[in-house]
């Protein structure tokens, strides 16, 4: 199998996962790193080995990269991607696809127009874990499913991360930055939503950094931290959504699905593995389920929709982690904060397939029979 050429643009907190997956699947290969901050993109090739280090005008002129991976802050995947597309390459965003429906639907329009791809993470789908639950719902094992409900819910990332007050701007917060792994979750595996109903606001303002180098700085939160709401998939199963950054603790599950004939107990679709639990109808206890797939372990999932792409553009199939699924998430996304302003239901305008289930059996540095 000939290997994929990529170039990283963003090479700050989660560019380091992402090129711990390049090293795991042979179908990668990272030729060159570009960053606003040269000399962070000069550390990262350095540390991972890469051969270039350089500006993104000079990557997106490189004829070998096949595939731009845009890891710039939110307020930037849109320029970022489309400029990428101009250039002629394929784009993988990490999430959101942009944080608007309408920037997002420039990225999907000019990739068209190009006539190259465009993905989008997360990718976690494709682990084990939820590869596990939608074959367990496509058997057949909770009956037909009615509804579902996903709560994440934490304190947020200001006492960790490096360089949070983009969290809580226009375009993150709970829902644009943890919402995509839940809503793509759900829609891989119940399928396209059709309707969205919520109510979100600020609650916790301002917030005070406790990670270094930025300790004992302040956070002016400009997004809803606390985002609730109900919505309605074109199945007809009715599901229910919360996520927060303004918690402190919660013994909530983190997804639920609920059929005619048990509950299926889902893994936290922030990681690729299990543990997948099983209740049937007419019994009280709960069964763990062994996982059908591989591909679960925790050092693939930040570029595992970048190999599935590369695999993709190598076969002529198509990806599975899309731009059309990451523009129905965008577009959920910002119907809950729509609808939550407006108190009344948002509709929404698009839909996609579901993304085709992975093989059983392949081994860990494939994604492709």
């Amino acid at each position: 199998m000939r290997k994929v050429k990529i170039g990283i643009i963003g090479c700050g907190n989660i560019s380091a996962a992402y090129l711990r997956t390049v090293r795991s699947f042979s179908v990668l290969e990272a030729v060159a790193l570009a960053d606003i901050d040269q000399a962070r993109a000069k550390a990262r090739a350095e540390e991972f080995g890469v051969p270039v280090a350089c500006s993104n005008e000079e990557l997106l002129a490189n004829p070998g990269i096949e595939i731009v991976v845009n890891l710039t802050i939110p307020q930037a995947h849109r320029d970022v991607s489309l400029a990428a597309i101009a250039a002629g390459k394929n784009v993988y965003t990490e999430k959101p696809l942009a944080i608007t429906r309408e920037d997002g639907a420039k990225i999907i329009a000019a990739a068209q127009a190009k006539g190259v791809r465009v993905g989008c993470a997360p990718g976690t789908f494709i682990g084990g874990g939820l590869q596990t639950c939608r074959k367990l719902i496509d058997d057949g094992a909770i009956g037909r499913p009615v509804a579902c409900s996903g709560f994440m819910m934490s304190h947020g990332a200001e006492h960790w991360h490096p360089d949070p007050a983009f969290l809580y701007q226009v375009g993150a917060g709970p829902m644009f930055d943890m919402g995509p792994y839940y809503l793509t979750a759900l829609t891989t595996m119940l399928g396209p939503i059709t309707r969205v109903a919520g109510t979100a606001g600020i609650q916790i303002s301002p917030r005070i950094i406790t990670s270094k180098p930025q300790y004992g700085e302040e956070i002016i939160v400009r997004t809803p931290d606390h985002v609730t709401g109900t919505f309605t998939f074109v199945s007809g199963v009715i599901g229910t959504l919360i996520t927060s950054t303004a918690v402190w603790g919660s013994v909530l599950p983190r997804i639920e699905i609920y059929g005619t004939e048990g509950t299926l107990s889902v893994p936290d679709p922030n990681s690729l593995g299990g543990p997948v639990r099983l209740s049937k109808a007419g019994s009280s206890e709960w069964e763990e389920v062994p996982l059908t797939h591989g591909h679960a372990d925790s050092h693939l999932m930040w570029g595992i929709g970048v190999a599935d792409m590369a695999h993709a553009l190598v076969s002529g199939r198509a990806h599975r982690a899309s731009g059309a699924q990451g523009y129905h998430v965008l577009e959920l996304m910002q119907a809950f904060l729509e609808s939550s302003r407006d108190a009344q239901y948002a509709h929404i305008q698009s839909t996609i397939e579901r993304p085709k289930a992975l093989p059983l059996g392949l081994p860990e540095d494939l994604l492709d029979d």
